[in-house]
């Protein structure tokens, strides 16, 4: 399969990555799931939209087209956990965030299925993403790796209660400079939206593998709470009620904040 990765680049030290926007199901396994719209439920709705913006600061775009059902970009390639202990979907998902199942009786992938899929996806997004930090080092002393992601507010098999709307994760400041993870913090915090540093959702995949600060590589995970720009049902959704459509005027307030912080990040990358 062909044309399922873009990439977008710019000048600045920049890089803002896209693992869970895409909605394509290739053909040889669109039939296994048990229908296409279970098997996009979990996207990260419309979020290369709510940053368009970062193209004209110069930043360098990454989006995968396959979507997360197919096999999550920002998981551990070996399938271990990244967050032991608590639920989550794993390299190859069986289930939606609900717990309910994606695949046919019988369907699911084995483990052969699962590396014929890492092989195509997997390592040749994070290759891409390795080859842009290479270029972007070759000009500048610092870059900043952001990846971008959305979750709906309410999911009890995933954590209890509503979660904050901005959730900075750096893997306990160490996949970034604490300077950089403060002051993002900072400014999701003064725009008097919930915010936490590293809590449910530390980082993934991307930034703990990309993020190496003592090599100039500093990498940012931002989850955002789908209520923070879309006028997101909270609990439960059906394929009648999700997704809702993105309506840049009401994500207007939280663009501004992710403009704040991707100059931020800018200004952090090119800075001496």
């Amino acid at each position: 399969m062909t044309g399922w990765l873009t990439i977008r680049e710019g000048a600045r030290p920049l890089i803002v990555t896209f693992p869970h926007t895409g909605t394509t199901l290739p053909a040889d396994i669109a039939g296994h799931f048990v229908s296409p719209q279970r098997a996009r439920r979990d996207t990260d709705w419309w979020v290369d939209q709510l940053y368009a913006f970062a193209a004209e600061m110069g930043a360098t775009l990454i989006h995968t087209a396959i979507s997360r059902s197919v096999i999550d970009v920002n998981r551990d390639p070996s399938g271990a956990s990244l967050y032991p202990g608590q639920n989550t979907t794993t390299l190859c998902p069986l289930t939606t965030f609900d717990g309910v199942p994606l695949y046919k009786s019988t369907q699911e992938p084995g483990e052969a299925e699962i590396a014929r899929r890492r092989a195509a996806f997997h390592t040749p997004y994070h290759h891409a993403i390795e080859d842009q930090i290479t270029r972007l080092r070759a000009a500048h002393g610092k870059v900043v790796l952001y990846d971008a992601h959305s979750i709906r507010s309410q999911i009890p098999d995933l954590f209890e209660g509503l979660l904050p709307v901005f959730n900075v994760g750096t893997n306990y400041q160490t996949t970034c400079a604490p300077a950089l993870a403060e002051k993002v913090t900072g400014l999701c915090a003064a725009s008097g939206q919930p915010t936490v540093l590293d809590g449910r959702f530390r980082g993934g995949w991307t930034v703990r593998h990309h993020g190496v600060p003592a090599s100039g590589v500093h990498a940012i995970q931002m989850e955002l709470s789908c209520r923070g720009y879309l006028r997101e049902p909270i609990g439960q959704v059906a394929d009648a009620d999700w997704p809702v459509p993105f309506e840049a005027d009401y994500a207007a307030p939280i663009t501004e904040t992710l403009r704040q912080v991707l100059a931020a990040c800018l200004a952090f990358a090119e800075t001496p």
